[in-house]
């Protein structure tokens, strides 16, 4: 579609390896210095108030951020149980699967937890989002035609 985007998986992997750490360190780096994540959390913030931001912000609370924004967009969750998570990783990043299952299951708790506490947010409510998709058996051109549908009825 021509469309630029960003992801903060992607910009959180690359501030990990900038500072010489495994995701999982800095994961903990976050947990521990909340002034970490806040900075990067602006950072796409930013991005996506931006009139020159990019077209696509993937995060796990983007769709909060243009909530919160007033902002007037499709605000995508696409979901996977626990199990699909850790193969997606695996894919990505290689590794042992009870290993990357228990890490991203400790990831997860600790994102919860730091969320409500630095913006009051809960990761299991959806409200903020438009659009949920449960993506488990879906491919990813399965969830690109999914939004591309609704795409087309937004406009």
């Amino acid at each position: 579609m021509g469309w630029d985007s960003v992801n903060g998986g992607d910009i959180f992997r690359q501030e990990a390896r900038r500072m010489n750490l495994t995701v999982e360190e800095f994961s903990r780096l976050c947990k521990e210095n909340f002034e970490v994540d806040r900075s990067l959390d602006d950072m796409l913030k930013n991005l996506i108030s931006s009139e020159d931001g990019p077209s696509i912000v993937e995060s796990r609370l983007s769709g909060w951020w243009a909530h919160f924004a007033g902002i007037d967009c499709l605000r995508v969750w696409v979901e996977v149980s626990d199990r699909e998570r850790a193969n997606r990783i695996m894919s990505r990043e290689g590794g042992d699967f009870e290993r990357v299952h228990s890490a991203s299951l400790q990831r997860n708790s600790d994102d919860m937890a730091r969320y409500k506490i630095l913006y009051d947010i809960d990761l299991d409510d959806m409200s903020p989002y438009n659009v949920i998709i449960e993506a488990d058996d879906l491919s990813p051109s399965e969830v690109l035609a999914i939004v591309k549908g609704k795409l087309r009825e937004k406009e």
